[in-house]
């Protein structure tokens, strides 16, 4: 599997891709790369839509430029803080794999500030995250952020709490990916039924209805299944690893 930095060749190819509407891992297959190394690259030069091979190149070489100046002084010990990481993690790649995984959310069906903001609770080991933060962290408008916070709660992939000073934080909890596919569940039951009322409608034994039969067994099957595995790995959820300090503390 060929390393380095993408070729202005795969670039093109991305784009190309990208046009036909192919997938990121159809993509990288094509390229012989990581479906993560495609990702990131497209999230990071303006997402699936707006991606451009000449400027992502131009993008590229700019920040390469970048990286080999000397870094400048933060103006201020807020902004010094922000470039901080914890637990020793490097900046580039915490940011690249949020991009990614802001990617692999889209990929799913999610727009893309909503799958912006749900990455970001998700990696952050802050309790909870205000909007303000968000705003900051994101860099878009705090109407944007409203708008995808009110999406993600009606999905109820998100929660929000009053903290002390009557700012709303926002959390992702662990029991969030349990509801979310019970929900899924759900959904397959409630078409499995509507599958199967169709039966009686067009006649049983004809080809629609045999059709309809056959995909309400089906989904009635991925239904319990689902359910039955969701219930036995629900307390996956909640194993809490050993407490691990930031590093450079307890020294």
């Amino acid at each position: 599997m060929p390393g380095g930095r993408l070729t202005q060749q795969e670039r093109q190819q991305i784009a190309l891709g990208l046009a036909d509407g192919l997938a990121y891992a159809e993509i990288a297959r094509r390229l012989d790369r990581p479906t993560s190394t495609v990702t990131r690259e497209v999230m990071r030069n303006g997402g699936p839509t707006a991606y451009r091979a000449d400027a992502a190149q131009r993008a590229t070489g700019h920040r390469a430029q970048r990286r080999h100046q000397p870094a400048a002084a933060p103006r201020d010990p807020q902004a010094a803080a922000a470039a901080e990481q914890p637990y020793g993690r490097d900046a580039a790649e915490v940011r690249a794999y949020e991009e990614s995984f802001t990617g692999v959310l889209m990929a799913s069906g999610m727009n893309r500030m909503s799958a912006q903001v749900l990455g970001r609770l998700l990696l952050s080991d802050a309790e909870g995250v205000t909007a303000a933060e968000l705003v900051q962290h994101l860099g878009v408008s705090p109407a944007s952020v409203s708008k995808a916070v009110a999406f993600l709660e009606e999905q109820g992939l998100v929660r929000r709490e009053r903290d002390e000073r009557r700012r709303d934080r926002y959390f992702v909890d662990s029991d969030v990916w349990y509801e979310s596919t019970m929900a899924s569940a759900r959904a397959n039951t409630r078409l499995a039924e509507t599958a199967r009322e169709g039966v009686g409608v067009l006649g049983a034994g004809t080809p629609a209805a045999v059709r309809l039969e056959n995909v309400a067994r089906f989904l009635d099957f991925i239904s319990e299944s689902i359910t039955r595995a969701a219930e036995q790995a629900r307390d996956i959820l909640h194993v809490q690893p050993p407490t691990r300090a930031p590093e450079g503390e307890g020294d």
